[in-house]
């Protein structure tokens, strides 16, 4: 008879995926401290890799690991809904990759992570500090991508700060480990999904697309 508590270690996160993930957690930070401490030479700097990484990680959501392609983890807002219903439902985890609401969660950070980078390629201070963008837009259009530029980044934080909130909830409503993966790239899955692991993307490509990616953000760095 079939164990059917058995469990398996399966690759669910490439290398990629989790680099762009702690990275990008780094680069936050860094760019908070850059901006409240006027390095803003640093804080560009920054900005553009943060942009190099978004723009990997859109490239690799459409052509890289199964686990990463937007259309393996966006599903509709109502089975996302119907996820959280069940948040503090005591089960083994069985999802591959993101699951319903994780899934939502990835697209909005990216899309507020894209705003706050593509603002800032416009914004001017008027002071010291001028996006390599700025000049190229008239200045009513600067104006207005400075000032999304500083509030989005309470959004960012607020969406931060609800990723890390799910994460404990997990822990602590389904005794699943949601951190571990992300370092490790391995789940442990039940058995009987042994063979649906992901395809992971090639090594390859993904250098190609890192390189790209770096040299489209410093050719727009250098505009300015």
């Amino acid at each position: 008879m079939p164990d059917n508590d058995a469990t398996i270690r399966i690759k669910v996160w490439d290398p990629w995926i989790r680099i762009v993930h702690w990275v990008l957690v780094g680069l936050l930070g860094g760019l908070w401290w850059s901006a409240e401490t006027g390095r803003m030479d640093l804080h560009m700097t920054l900005g553009h890799c943060v942009l190099a990484l978004l723009l990997f990680r859109l490239a690799w959501g459409f052509i890289g690991s199964e686990t990463a392609r937007f259309r393996a983890f966006l599903r509709s807002p109502l089975a996302a809904i119907g996820h959280l219903r069940h948040l503090f439902h005591r089960a083994p985890d069985t999802e591959i990759g993101h699951n319903a609401a994780g899934g939502w969660m990835v697209l909005l950070l990216l899309l507020v992570l894209l705003t706050q980078a593509g603002t800032g390629l416009f914004a001017d201070d008027l002071i010291f500090t001028r996006g390599p963008l700025a000049a190229h837009v008239p200045g009513a259009v600067s104006d207005w991508a400075t000032f999304i530029h500083i509030r989005n980044f309470n959004l960012i934080l607020v969406l931060a700060a609800l990723h890390v909130l799910a994460v404990l909830l997990y822990a602590l409503g389904r005794g699943q480990d949601l951190v571990r993966p992300m370092v490790t790239g391995v789940k442990r899955l039940p058995a009987r999904l042994a063979g649906h692991a992901p395809r992971l993307g090639s090594p390859l490509l993904a250098v190609l697309l890192l390189a790209m990616a770096g040299a489209a953000a410093w050719g727009i760095s250098r505009l300015g």
